[in-house]
């Protein structure tokens, strides 16, 4: 249970990080943004665990042509449609949240090495 709740801490950190490093990516300032951080986590992990699977099988035929690099465009789905969940979360374009869920990957992969 503690591993759970560390996991969930270093996915918000990282959440945390990339709304303030990535251009067209916001998140309310002060204790609120953290708030924001821990929700919006939470809420990329169901998105990520429901909806994803979801498309990735609607748009297998796609991801083949384009040699998989559709996926790129299913990951930025997946953290735009958590920033339409979270009030605090802000996303200015779908560019920002491609840019965005890509960072939000390396560091939580990068954090998750080192607090495992």
């Amino acid at each position: 249970m503690i591993s759970l709740l560390v996991l969930w801490a270093v996915y918000a950190v990282a959440l945390y990080v990339t709304a303030n490093v990535v251009p067209g990516l916001s998140i309310r300032p002060g204790t609120n943004g953290v708030i924001d951080a821990f929700v919006g986590s939470l809420i990329l992990a169901v998105v990520n665990k429901v909806i994803k699977p979801i498309i990735l099988i609607l748009t297998f035929p796609i991801t083949l042509l384009t040699l998989g690099l559709f996926y790129f465009v299913i990951i930025g789905i997946t953290f735009w449609l958590m920033t339409l969940l979270v009030p605090g979360i802000k996303c200015q374009s779908f560019f920002s949240a491609i840019l965005g869920s890509l960072l939000f990957g390396f560091l939580g992969w990068i954090l998750h090495f080192f607090f495992r």
